[in-house]
C-alpha cells in the first residue's frame, strides 16, 4: 500500500491534527466498546455479563453515533497523524518553515470502516435482544 505524506506547518495544524484524533479515538473506544460487549458472556457467567456488555454497548452506540454524524464522510477522516519517530526521521528536515508540524499520513479506512460499522451493527442488535430479555422477566 502506498503511502501519501502531507505536512501542515501553521497555526491550523495543531488544530486539523486534534480533529483527526479525535474522530480515531471514537473509532477505537467503538471498536473496543462492541469487543468488550460481545466477548463479555463468552467470559463471565451469563447472570453478570449485562453488567459489563450493556454499558459498554451503550458506549460503542454512543460513539458509533458521533462518529457517524461527524466524521463518517469527512475526508479528513481518511488521514491518520503519524506520531512513529522513525518515519518522521526519513522526511525532508531542510524545507520546515515552523516549530509546530503534524505529519499525516493518508491511508485507505475501507476495511476499518467496515470493521467499525459491523461491529456496531452486532452489538445494536446484542443490545436489543438483552433489553427485551431483561424487560420480558
Amino acid at each position: 500500500m502506498v503511502e501519501s505524506y502531507f505536512r501542515l506547518e501553521s497555526e491550523i495544524s495543531e488544530d486539523f491534527g486534534r480533529w483527526i484524533s479525535v474522530g480515531n479515538c471514537l473509532h477505537k473506544t467503538t471498536v473496543l466498546a462492541d469487543t468488550a460487549c460481545l466477548f463479555t458472556p463468552l467470559a463471565l457467567p451469563l447472570d453478570y455479563s449485562h453488567y459489563i456488555s450493556l454499558p459498554a454497548s451503550v458506549l460503542s452506540l454512543a460513539c458509533c453515533t458521533l462518529y457517524g454524524i461527524s466524521w463518517q464522510f469527512d475526508p479528513c477522516c481518511k488521514y491518520l497523524v503519524e506520531y512513529d519517530a522513525y518515519r518522521l526521521s526519513r522526511l525532508p528536515q531542510h524545507t520546515l518553515t515552523s516549530s509546530t508540524l503534524v505529519v499525516l499520513v493518508l491511508k485507505d479506512d475501507l476495511h476499518r470502516k467496515r470493521l467499525h460499522n459491523t461491529l456496531a451493527l452486532v452489538a445494536l442488535v446484542y443490545y436489543i435482544k438483552k433489553i427485551y430479555e431483561l424487560c420480558a422477566v
